[in-house]
């Protein structure tokens, strides 16, 4: 029976059920995917990414730089995934060492791959940078592969928040 009343931003199935219940059924069924937002200077989209992380079963979101972010766009869906701080790439890269994970870098930059035909590893992690600049040269460097999403209109980018969750779709859409 759901708990109605219960005014958590979670689908009915979640109504009235502990969070650390909760946590524990998202953990059984979450995707080995996992995302990272590099230095998004406290803007609204942060909030949209981890949101969207959240409702496609990812269950680790890594944050580099600054710990300072408007959660209100995530709608308390942070409580319900791991959000993992780093306090620069290079120790985001060292903590990935033992768990193999492929870095892909998402970014429409100069030899960049199209994502539709990209190679995608079930063990990644999507990184995406600020809106506006983008990933840092030291990320570019440090990931293993760069993934564009193609545009055919006559905008540079899209806002980073919407190519998050078209990353994460097509990531996910073959696994």
């Amino acid at each position: 029976m759901y708990d109605m009343d219960d005014t958590r931003n979670v689908v009915d199935e979640f109504k009235g059920v502990p969070h650390d219940e909760i946590m524990r059924r998202l953990n059984e069924r979450g995707v080995d995917l996992e995302i990272a937002v590099e230095n998004l200077e406290r803007d609204f989209n942060m909030g949209t990414i981890v949101r969207t992380a959240n409702a496609f079963g990812i269950r680790n979101v890594h944050i580099i730089g600054s710990r300072q972010w408007n959660k209100r766009g995530a709608m308390m869906t942070d409580k319900y995934l791991e959000v993992v701080y780093h306090a620069s790439v290079t120790n985001f890269v060292r903590s990935l060492t033992s768990s193999g994970a492929i870095v892909v870098a998402v970014d429409n930059v100069a030899g960049s791959v199209d994502i539709r035909h990209a190679k995608k590893p079930v063990k990644a992690v999507l990184v995406f940078g600020a809106e506006g600049p983008g990933l840092s040269d030291e990320m570019l460097t440090a990931s293993n592969t760069i993934v564009a999403i193609p545009q055919l209109g006559s905008t540079r980018s899209l806002n980073v928040g919407v190519a998050a969750g078209i990353a994460m779709w097509e990531w996910l859409r073959e696994s």
